[in-house]
């Protein structure tokens, strides 16, 4: 099979879409499933992750550059020309194993913030591929962290929501210049 959502992995001095940052309301909207997968969404997966590669990010949610439609792209390895990336549409979390781990996460929503959070460590994800056609993975280690993030963004939360030590929290937003009352804590699970 061939990707049909292929682009150059490089920074662009100007990417296609502008990303939105933490505290601005767009990125607390839910996102809408896509019906129709067409040359359009095609399109949008390119320009995001034209976008994504740009900004030094490994995954991008379509609402992030404010378009709330259920896509995600992911590259787990973007300084790999062989490594395709993953356009996920209308992904689903069908399973995860009871086994959690903490890790390191940043978003490009929120810049220069990079904390721990705990997630499953391995996701059972159903999606539609860019061509429409139904699609299962077990992602595990950095892919089913990748994906676990994209996917709270289709849902308005952030990897910020997430973090439970809420004085490592505080002061890491106040250094990059990010307020406190913009998080929506959730609990774990």
């Amino acid at each position: 099979m061939v990707a049909t959502v292929v682009v150059e992995k490089e920074k662009l001095a100007k990417p296609p879409l502008d990303l939105h940052y933490l505290g601005e309301r767009v990125l607390r909207q839910p996102a809408k499933r896509i019906t129709k997968v067409d040359e359009g969404i095609r399109q949008l997966a390119r320009e995001m992750l034209q976008t994504m590669y740009s900004s030094d990010g490994i995954g991008l949610a379509a609402p992030q550059v404010g378009i709330h439609k259920q896509l995600i792209v992911i590259d787990c390895e973007p300084n790999n020309p062989e490594n395709l990336p993953m356009v996920l549409i209308n992904p689903k979390i069908v399973g995860s194993s009871p086994e959690v781990c903490d890790a390191e996460e940043g978003c490009l929503s929120i810049p220069g913030v990079y904390l721990d959070v705990t997630r499953p460590q391995q996701v059972e994800v159903t999606f539609k591929d860019e061509q429409g056609r139904p699609q299962r993975i077990q992602a595990q280690g950095l892919l089913a962290r990748v994906i676990q993030h994209e996917m709270d963004h289709l849902n308005g939360v952030l990897f910020v929501d997430r973090v439970e030590n809420s004085l490592v929290l505080a002061t890491e937003l106040k250094k990059n210049n990010f307020a406190i009352s913009a998080v929506q804590p959730v609990k774990a699970g």
